[in-house]
């Protein structure tokens, strides 16, 4: 009998790790059962719904409802919370800030659109490109929340594209202009805040990055569509996802199509970046059975980044991407990542990996040297992709790189060489196909 409760467990354990295709993180812990449970939310059991049109609200695409739209909210959390409901129609608004107990619902052909004035979003205290600092809010905004959701059929639009083009206008005006330097606003940020669900919706046209997330945890994001165009005009700087110092956090079933990066791992910048409380490391995050359009990189460590933990990315496709893992090593900023798996992905990209030194905006802040970074047990495995280049890895003193692993990979590239993993200390290559196209 004892050996045959031992055969049923270990047949349990077999059935739990092909279920769900790697049951531990990149450093041998066991995946938590949180990152397995995918159940969506359900609407019935967020409390009273506030349809907005219900409370003075109109169907109305010219015209600014931010103040009563916020009206509904707050009467909401002053009433034991609920569902705020956007219906059928659009909306159009600045910034709102959803308070404990309260949630966003938007109905199918229901869409919640930003103002494309800027006045329309006031200036506070935020976090944004790696610091915390005054700048304009998002359009949704969810602070020390336990909880809150996002769901629905409907659409949260941006409106970006006067925005988009004043932002070129600047560049082409003063090339050293920085990205915050054209006032812009976020479509979705989070912060500070637990058990947070974003599900089913759509997200396109962001005028800045399109969901933010800082100092959180257990954060899902799921069956999401975020998307921006490359084209007519370039929508710059809006990643679908910028995780910033969090934790616990599955993306998963979405799709993803920006003018920069799909996935951004952030924290932090400056030569004392690690010392100060406001930063912090991105740990056990897993981005899944997701599929990528056009972006800079599928998954993005930096630029404002300080450390990147138990990192897993994997069964999903990418077309036509620029890279599928991109490091971003800043000279004025301590970095470590580590512990990052990279697996079962296909598709057809630029180049496999790219590590180089990042500079835009350097700034040692009166330090006389760079500041050494590294990367090291990083795994990818399991790829088969037609790229230009497969290994773009800058050699520099600035970084040290080691215990990196490929395998199973097989690329078609117009070169057919394996070249620039030289600089890297104990690297694994074991099946690696470089086949000319």
């Amino acid at each position: 009998m004892h050996t045959f409760i031992k055969s049923f467990l270990f047949l349990v354990l077999i059935i739990n790790t092909v279920a769900y295709g790697q049951d531990r993180f990149p450093d041998g812990t066991v995946i938590p059962e949180w990152f397995h449970n995918t159940e969506g939310v359900h609407l019935d059991d967020l409390g009273k719904k506030y349809v907005i049109t219900d409370y003075g609200v109109i169907n109305d695409s010219t015209l600014i409802q931010t103040e009563k739209i916020q009206t509904v909210i707050d009467s909401a959390a002053n009433n034991g919370g609920g569902v705020i409901i956007i219906p059928k129609g659009i909306f159009l608004s600045g910034s709102l800030f959803f308070k404990q107990n309260t949630h966003l619902y938007l109905e199918d052909n229901g869409v919640l659109k930003g103002s494309d004035d800027i006045s329309n979003f006031p200036v506070i205290m935020t976090r944004i490109e790696g610091e915390s600092v005054k700048y304009f809010p998002a359009l949704v905004n969810a602070d020390k929340l336990d909880g809150f959701t996002i769901s629905g059929k409907g659409t949260l639009d941006g409106n970006g594209l006067r925005y988009w083009k004043a932002f070129w206008l600047r560049r082409e005006w003063n090339p050293d202009c920085t990205n915050k330097d054209e006032m812009r606003p976020r479509l979705v940020y989070v912060s500070n805040s637990k058990n947070i669900q974003i599900e089913n919706i759509k997200l396109k046209n962001s005028p800045f990055w399109t969901t933010h997330f800082y100092k959180s945890e257990y954060i899902k994001l799921l069956n999401l569509t975020i998307t921006s165009p490359k084209e007519p005009v370039k929508a710059p700087s809006t990643d679908a996802v910028d995780i910033d110092a969090c934790q616990n956090m599955l993306i998963k079933n979405c799709y993803m199509a920006v003018n920069d990066d799909a996935v951004a791992l952030k924290g932090g910048k400056g030569p004392h970046a690690d010392e100060d409380p406001n930063n912090g490391e991105n740990r056990n995050i897993i981005i899944e059975d997701n599929t990528y359009g056009f972006c800079h990189s599928a998954l993005t460590c930096g630029s404002e980044s300080i450390h990147n933990y138990n990192i897993i990315f994997r069964r999903s496709t990418v077309d036509t991407a620029h890279r599928i893992f991109w490091l971003k090593m800043r000279p004025d900023t301590p970095q470590t990542y580590e512990y990052i798996t990279i697996e079962d992905i296909k598709g057809s990209v630029r180049s496999m990996i790219l590590i180089k030194p990042w500079t835009q905006f350097f700034n040692l802040k009166g330090e006389k040297s760079i500041i050494k970074s590294s990367a090291h047990n990083i795994k990818m495995k399991n790829i088969k992709l037609t790229c230009e280049i497969g290994f773009n890895i800058v050699a520099s003193d600035q970084y040290k790189l080691s215990d990196f692993t490929f395998e199973n990979i097989k690329l078609e590239t117009p070169n057919g060489q394996l070249e620039n993993t030289e600089s890297i200390e104990n690297l694994v290559l074991n099946n690696v196909k470089i086949v000319e196209d």
